[in-house]
């Protein structure tokens, strides 16, 4: 089973993940083009070596209208964000991106709906728009936590709005080249002490950010300053299926990640690729009766879950107490995730109990591959594993070439296969 396994002891950054990860790649050169090509707004973005502790990696360097994003925060926005924080260490730059919308200065900012737009308008696959687009939401509800404000009235500042979506979509567009089967990070160093803000000193981890790391392991350590941002937070909590120590397996690539500031311990994420002999993953499973909701609000609920990383949702018609008929819900999900979903199904549903179950879950390797075919370039899924080797047309592109074509999809297959 192809394993990437995230080494976060000292954090977790944007640019630090997107770094790491970089590193694992064997065309980089590529990967530059396709990010400076996708259309990020006023963004160029560079990998340059950086040494820690005698260590060499790379830093991922992100300008905004041609100046980097530490000059700009640096000497142009710490004395007007409201909700800035002043890090002691300026361990990365992305949580600068955070805060309310009650500024007092020219700066024009981001709404999440903004950003989206932003994201949709990339040229990138969809489901790395889609993943972007799940995890900026998960840092926008940990900010409307934070200032008590609800997620429409969270804005970001421009310049941290583009070098965040670039972050964001970086380490998206990495997992995504890299495709691999399970994902484990470890317990998430944190960093300990305080953070100086416009409004006070905030505790370490800061507020979004422990919110962001709820249900996921994590540690102070014994370094002073922020080392875990909200956009690091939401990255690992997104795409780690599991956390804990290092699986026992054969490691192909290492990738080292580096930030800014110099410690005493090397400041950088570590990435290891390789192999391990499980054929199953651990999920959980969640699942509730329901006897008195409409189908288009189990629809919504269904809908919700899938959007906060669900790996499957499902219902069964089920006969329960009294004779009712009712729906038996299912939710599986990895177990960072299992907080958020026990949340979500309380919030649009109306059940008044939730049960969990651990599990086992064998999976075929799957990818996505693209076909010439007369109708122009068709995804196919394919899987494999076990002995098993399987493809089926994507419905998307089927449906869409029936649409503008006016013939069947089996017409479209049998003329594809021929």
């Amino acid at each position: 089973m192809k394993t990437l396994y995230l080494e976060c002891s000292m954090g977790a950054a944007g640019d630090m993940l997107s770094a790491a990860l970089y590193e694992l790649l064997d065309d980089k050169e590529a990967f530059i083009n396709k990010i400076n090509n996708s259309g990020i707004p006023k963004v160029t973005v560079n990998a340059e070596p950086m040494t820690k502790c005698g260590i060499l990696g790379t830093h991922m360097n992100v300008l905004v209208d041609g100046v980097s994003e530490g000059e700009e925060h640096d000497h142009h926005h710490e004395h007007v964000h409201e909700h800035e924080h002043h890090h002691e260490h300026e361990h990365e730059h992305d949580h600068h991106h955070d805060h309310e919308h009650e500024h007092h200065h020219e700066h024009h900012h981001s709404s999440l709906k903004d950003i989206e737009d932003i994201i949709d308008a990339l040229n990138i696959p969809e489901n790395v728009k889609t993943d972007a687009k799940n995890v900026y939401a998960m840092i926008a509800e940990a900010e409307s936590n934070a200032h008590g404000k609800p997620v429409s009235e969270i804005h970001f500042h421009e310049v941290g709005t583009m070098d965040a979506i670039a972050d964001i979509t970086m380490v998206c567009m990495l997992m995504n080249e890299l495709k691999a089967d399970k994902i484990v990070a470890s317990e998430i160093h944190v960093g300990s002490g305080h953070v100086h803000c416009a409004h006070g000193i905030l505790p370490v981890p800061a507020p979004a950010t422990a919110f962001i790391l709820r249900g996921v392991p994590f540690t102070a350590g014994h370094i002073k300053g922020e080392l875990c941002t909200p956009t690091g937070a939401a990255l690992i909590k997104y795409f780690a299926a599991e956390f804990g120590e290092m699986p026992v397996m054969t490691v192909d690539k290492i990738g080292y990640g580096m930030g800014k500031k110099d410690f005493e311990q090397a400041n950088c994420v570590r990435a290891f690729l390789g192999s391990t002999n499980e054929k199953a993953s651990q999920i959980t499973e969640l699942s509730c009766n329901i006897d008195d909701m409409t189908g288009e609000k189990i629809a919504f609920a269904m809908e919700k879950l899938f959007e906060a990383g669900a790996l499957e949702v499902y219902t069964i018609p089920v006969g329960m107490k009294k004779s009712r008929p009712g729906i038996l819900l299912s939710v599986m999900c990895n177990e960072a995730k299992k907080d958020e979903m026990v949340s979500l199904i309380f919030k649009h549903t109306t059940t008044l109990g939730i049960r969990e179950n651990v599990s086992k879950r064998y999976t075929l390797k799957r990818e996505i591959v693209k076909k010439e075919t007369p109708f122009g370039e068709i995804r196919i899924k394919k899987s494999e594993g076990f002995g098993v080797v399987r493809e089926k047309y994507e419905y998307e592109d089927l449906a869409r070439i029936a649409s503008e074509k006016n013939i069947s999809i089996d017409d479209i297959i049998k003329e594809i296969d021929k």
